[in-house]
């Protein structure tokens, strides 16, 4: 049963049974203070400030940074190929969507996401439980496209990131404008969720985390 912890910004920690992972480490760009981590794989979805601050990690980590397929300790990544912005990275360049297979659950991080995804990208995406999602606006998805891209993947659970908080991300907007446009205005943020796959429902739920 593994349990995600957000660390701020995109960057979140995945531990499992056999393996922790860390995706997109955050760095103080965006205001946040990343703690020195341990981990056992390392994801970058893009080659930019606030997604790859590797020097947080402590040596012994496998490093991920494209599309391709992977398997480490149990644990089944997939890279996605996709873009930065509408204009197929010609503004702001490429990014690497990530899904994680860890103890029967699959998580997928959408990195920095600028588009909504086509047929192949949505195809390469089925069977998702977990969803990482970008919705505070500015250079990546905000409210409106964020919930039009989980339409697209129907995954069973959905964790907002990129957002204004009092720690940081004070360029975005806040979440509450994507908790309306799913419905889930009353969810109350919690410090880390552990999510079992027997445990998921029919319906999308959307769980918020605390930095």
């Amino acid at each position: 049963m593994p349990e995600i912890k957000w660390l701020g910004h995109a960057c979140f920690r995945i531990r499992g049974r056999d393996a922790v992972v860390l995706m997109d480490p955050v760095g103080p760009e965006t205001g946040y203070r990343l703690p020195l981590q341990q981990a056992d794989i390392v994801t970058v979805s893009h080659d930019h400030p606030g997604h790859n601050a590797v020097d947080r990690v402590r040596p012994g980590y496998r490093l991920i940074t494209g599309p391709g397929e992977y398997e480490i300790r149990e644990v089944f990544i997939q890279g996605v190929r996709t873009y930065h912005d509408s204009e197929g990275g010609k503004r702001l360049g490429k990014n690497t969507v990530y899904t994680v297979e860890i103890d029967d659950l699959v998580i997928c991080h959408l990195g920095d996401l600028g588009h909504t995804l086509s047929e192949s990208e949505a195809a390469a995406l089925n069977g998702v439980d977990v969803l990482l999602v970008p919705v505070g606006g500015g250079p990546t998805l905000d409210a409106s496209g964020a919930a039009e891209v989980i339409g697209q993947i129907e995954p069973s659970v959905v964790i907002p990131m990129q957002f204004r908080t009092p720690e940081g991300d004070h360029d975005r907007d806040p979440v509450d404008r994507f908790l309306k446009a799913m419905g889930a205005a009353a969810v109350e943020p919690r410090d880390r969720v552990s999510i079992r796959k027997s445990d998921l429902g029919e319906t999308v739920e959307v769980v918020l985390l605390q930095p």
